[in-house]
């Protein structure tokens, strides 16, 4: 072997050994910890077996996957959990599932609809296997796949109970910021005579019918809504239901995304002296969060509402500011678009969002302002895809604008490049002293409005024609570099000089 193939031949093997360790780390990502496997024939007939595993100490969720054979010759399997204290009357039996679920999960905070949320104990569990058709001469083969959840993991995982709900990159349109019945959110009674606690369900079909991709459902403090989002997402296919809770404080509020892991969030006392304190806690919960509403008051009018930190607070340990929240985007007073700014100049990534702040699920959407109708602002993300990870690894990334008005189709993109580089909304990009950025924008459904580029938290006028005349229009203009670091966004108005769209910055030179 010459030195030309030796080299080739030492390049492929290492190729393949890197291939072969990301393969490992690939598998390892999402393999269960517990693979079960066993075999039925006719004589199991109208039985029950018990299938054992070992759950470790630390665990808090469970999550089964179980598939069997034989369903061509009418074997039916049904299926349910036992815990330690095994099966005496109810006590022990943590769900049955008739035969009707193949992939379930049983957590501290939820569980699968026919399974009981509660405390994962350490010991003897078990799969109850049912056994109510099989046929004489028949055999079965069954796998039962067993995932461990454990403190701090991200709500999006096991992946095998977070599968997208649409695959590819896109523009996706949702809410980040509503209550319900597990907080203060309330509506009429069935009769109208009085109002109560509103049902999850009427927030979930509103949002549905109102064309959006994605909401949050951030209770005041609490996540027991994530037993209802356990029901309610298998039906609600097209709309991807978010586990958030707001964390409501007397020094500010603020939600979090992406978990349902306990949180103190009793800010001055012992356990939480600061902000600082808290914010190290969600830090690792791996989930993302944005300081709501920071201009609203803070007294009798709305309690504990606007953010006043009594001590510096590190900004690093956030990732997004609510800088629109319900129809507040005009609001020289309310709108939480000048305190976003001022995190920008002073140098943080932080991503500007919307939430309607919806407690009322039944509101109608307005013609004009006044309403917290749920998607009213709503925020758009370009996400790789229509799953919980990616859109919050999205909002996270800064790839973001917040369409003020909750419209269903108006756009906005916004991207800037030196040479064969660029950045798009939340990226960051190089331009050396004395070289031009070039700043691309489409915007659709806004004809007769205009846009406005803010350098710095500053108007800046291109030298070209920043009208939109059309439907859909492409607008183009150059920015000189001085080589220092900026930041630069987009707003669009309409003819009326309403606040529209807000567009995250591009970062310059950061």
């Amino acid at each position: 072997m010459n030195e030309q193939s030796r080299g080739s031949y030492c390049f492929i093997a290492l190729v393949a050994l890197w291939l072969a360790i990301l393969g490992v780390a690939c598998a390892t990502e999402n393999a269960p910890d517990v693979v079960l496997h066993g075999s039925l024939q006719g004589s199991d007939n109208h039985t029950y077996r018990e299938v054992p595993f070992q759950v470790p100490t630390g665990v808090n969720r469970i999550t089964v996957q179980f598939e069997s054979t034989g369903r061509d010759e009418h074997t039916t399997i049904d299926l349910g959990l036992e815990d330690p204290d095994g099966f005496h009357g109810q006590q022990g039996l943590r769900g049955w599932t008739g035969g009707s679920k193949r992939v379930f999960t049983v957590g501290a905070v939820d569980a699968t609809p026919s399974f009981a949320p509660g405390p994962i104990q350490p010991g003897r569990w078990a799969l109850l296997l049912g056994i109510p058709n099989i046929r004489p001469a028949s055999k079965a083969e069954y796998t039962a796949r067993i995932w461990f959840g454990h403190p701090g993991d991200p709500a999006w995982l096991p992946a095998v109970l977070n599968a997208p709900l649409r695959s590819g990159a896109g523009w996706y349109r949702g809410d980040l910021h509503m209550h319900g019945a597990h907080s203060d959110g309330s509506c009429q009674t069935q009769g109208g005579d009085a109002r109560v606690p509103c049902p999850l369900v009427f927030t979930v079909e509103d949002a549905a019918k109102r064309g959006l991709d994605f909401i949050a459902l951030s209770d005041h403090n609490t996540v027991s809504q994530a037993n209802d989002i356990r029901e309610l997402q298998p039906y609600f296919d097209h709309l991807l239901l978010i586990p958030a809770r707001e964390v409501t404080t007397f020094q500010g509020h603020g939600n979090l995304f992406g978990t349902t892991e306990p949180l103190d969030f009793r800010l001055g006392s012992k356990a939480v002296p600061d902000w600082n304190a808290l914010l190290t806690a969600v830090g690792a919960l791996h989930g993302v969060f944005s300081i709501n509403h920071p201009n609203r008051p803070n007294d009798e009018t709305c309690m504990g509402c606007g953010w006043t930190p009594e001590q510096p607070v590190d900004m690093h340990l956030v990732q997004a500011i609510e800088a629109v929240n319900g129809m507040d985007a005009s609001s020289p007073k309310y709108t939480g678009i000048p305190f976003w700014q001022e995190q920008l100049n002073k140098g943080f990534h932080l991503t500007g969002i919307g939430g309607s702040d919806n407690h009322n699920a039944k509101l109608p959407l307005p013609a004009t302002g006044g309403s917290m109708a749920i998607g009213l602002p709503t925020t758009v993300v370009h996400a790789s895809e229509l799953s919980m990870k990616a859109i919050l690894d999205a909002i996270r990334a800064g790839h973001v604008f917040i369409d003020a008005q909750g419209s269903r189709d108006r756009f906005m993109d916004f991207a800037a490049s030196v040479g064969n580089r660029s950045a798009e909304m939340g990226d960051t990009l190089a331009a050396p002293p004395g070289s031009v950025v070039h700043v691309t924008m489409h915007v659709t459904a806004v004809a007769n409005g205009r846009v406005e580029i803010i350098v710095d938290g500053q108007a800046f006028q291109p030298k070209n024609d920043m009208a939109i005349h059309s439907a859909a229009q492409a607008l183009s203009f150059d920015w000189p570099s001085d080589g220092k670091g900026h930041w630069m966004r987009a707003n669009v108005r309409g003819a009326d000089g309403a606040l529209l769209l807000v567009g995250n910055p591009v970062y310059l030179n950061d």
